[in-house]
C-alpha cells in the first residue's frame, strides 16, 4: 500500500505532489467533520483524548519530519549548523503570534476571543482560528516537497508523504473538534460540517506556497522547515494542550499526546528514510 503511494507521487511533479497530498490531510478533516451527522456532541474525555492525539503528532512531526532534515542540510558545523534551524523556527513562531494579535478569532473553547476587535459572528471566529492554526501544516508538507523539487537529497518524497499522513490523522479529531461546538451551538448539521471541512482548504494553498518558495529559492530551506516546526509548535503550546486542560480529563489527554508522538515518530523513523 505504501509502496504504491510513494510510486504515485514519485511519478508526479513535486508541487503538484505537495497539492495532491494536502488535498489528503483536507479530506480526513472533512472526514472528523463529518462526524456531526452522526452525533450532536462529542464525550469530553473523548475530545481531550483527541485533542492531545493531535498535538502528539505536531510535536514529533516539527522534529522527526522538520527540524532534524533541516539541521541535517545545514552547512557548517557546530553553533553555524543549527543557525538556519535556531533562526527558522523563532520566526515561525512569532508568525503564527502575530497573526495570533492580528487575525480576529475565537478558542476552541468558545470563551476566549483574540486579535482585533470585530462583529464577525463567533462561528466565522471560530472557522478562522482553526484556519489560522492549519497554515503551518500545509506549509510543511509543501516545503518538503519543494525540497524534493528542488533535488536536494536531504528531502525525499517518503519523508513528505508520511508527514502528510501524519498531519491528516491528526487533521481527524480536528475536523470534529470544530464541527461538534458548532452543532451544540444550534447550527445545523449541514453548517456544522460546511465549517468544519472549511478550516483545513487553507493547507493546499499554504502547500502550494511553500513548494514553489523553496522551489525557487533552494537556500531557504533549511530556514522553512525549521520556520514550519515553530509554527506548529506555538499552536501546540498556546491553543492545543490549554484547550485540554479545561476540564477533568487531563490525564487523557496526556495519554493521547503521548500517542500522537509515538505514532507520528514510529511513522517518519520507518517509512520516512
Amino acid at each position: 500500500m505504501f509502496e504504491s503511494i510513494l510510486n504515485f507521487f514519485e511519478n508526479t511533479p513535486p508541487i503538484l505532489g505537495a497539492l495532491y497530498a494536502t488535498l489528503f490531510t483536507w479530506g480526513l478533516t472533512a472526514l472528523g467533520a463529518s462526524f456531526v451527522f452522526l452525533f450532536k456532541a462529542m464525550n469530553r474525555a473523548v475530545l481531550d483524548g483527541m485533542l492531545g492525539f493531535t498535538g502528539g503528532v505536531m510535536v514529533a512531526a516539527s522534529f522527526w519530519s522538520l527540524l532534524a532534515p533541516g539541521i541535517d542540510m545545514s552547512p557548517g558545523e557546530g553553533f553555524i549548523k543549527v543557525i538556519p534551524a535556531a533562526v527558522g523556527f523563532t520566526f515561525g513562531a512569532l508568525f503564527i503570534f502575530g497573526l495570533d494579535k492580528v487575525l480576529p478569532h475565537l478558542h476552541i473553547n468558545f470563551k476566549e476571543s483574540e486579535g482585533i476587535k470585530t462583529p464577525w459572528h463567533r462561528t466565522t471566529l471560530m472557522v478562522l482560528a482553526i484556519t489560522l492554526h492549519n497554515i503551518p501544516e500545509g506549509l510543511a508538507v509543501g516545503v518538503l516537497f519543494g525540497g524534493v523539487a528542488a533535488g536536494l537529497p536531504e528531502a525525499s518524497i517518503a519523508g513528505a508523504v508520511v508527514l502528510a499522513i501524519g498531519i491528516g490523522i491528526q487533521n481527524f479529531p480536528e475536523g470534529i473538534a470544530v464541527s461538534m461546538p458548532m452543532r451544540r451551538l444550534g447550527l445545523s448539521r449541514r453548517k456544522s460540517f460546511f465549517y468544519g471541512q472549511a478550516s483545513a482548504i487553507v493547507e493546499p494553498i499554504a502547500a502550494v506556497i511553500g513548494a514553489f518558495a523553496v522551489t525557487f529559492f533552494t537556500p531557504i530551506l533549511p530556514y522553512a522547515l525549521a520556520f514550519a516546526a515553530g509554527a506548529m509548535i506555538f499552536v501546540v503550546v498556546e491553543e492545543v494542550i490549554p484547550e485540554t486542560q479545561q476540564d477533568k480529563y487531563t490525564d487523557i489527554a496526556a495519554l493521547g499526546f503521548i500517542g500522537g508522538f509515538v505514532v507520528m515518530m514510529t511513522l517518519d523513523v520507518a517509512l520516512g528514510g
